[in-house]
């Protein structure tokens, strides 16, 4: 009989790159959206401003790196519960889409990116006519 044995949860983390500079990185929760025309993700990064976002992609792999500012530090804190610190996510994404079409805005605290499909894979309606 084999003998089994649960792993700890740290053992089954999601494999991502290391990261090169210190300090503290958060991953950011995430919505994807998928339609007939595009993908949509939609991103939660508090405190990044749209020219601090670092959003790449290439050969399938979207790459989203939100760098946040630090804030001025207050007078005498009396509780800290929100860390502050950047955003990093990496996603496998078909090679469906259409790179040089992608877009993405980033307003509020929220990253919208658009990732539109190829022609190709796009379903498309086929008309059948009578005999």
């Amino acid at each position: 009989m084999a003998n089994i044995m649960n792993r700890p949860a740290k053992d089954r983390a999601e494999a991502r790159s290391e990261a090169t500079r210190g300090g503290v990185f958060f991953t950011p929760r995430v919505d994807i959206v998928e339609s007939d025309a595009e993908l949509t993700l939609f991103a939660e990064v508090p405190g990044v401003r749209p020219e601090d976002v670092d959003l790449r992609y290439e050969k399938g792999e979207l790459v989203l790196h939100g760098r946040v500012q630090p804030s001025a530090k207050r007078e005498t804190m009396l509780l800290q519960e929100y860390e502050e610190g950047d955003f990093y996510r990496a996603f496998t994404i078909s090679e469906s889409i259409d790179a040089g079409r992608i877009s993405a805005e980033c307003k509020n605290g929220l990253l919208i990116v658009h990732l539109p499909k190829v022609e190709s894979v796009r379903p498309r309606q086929i008309a059948v006519r009578s005999a």
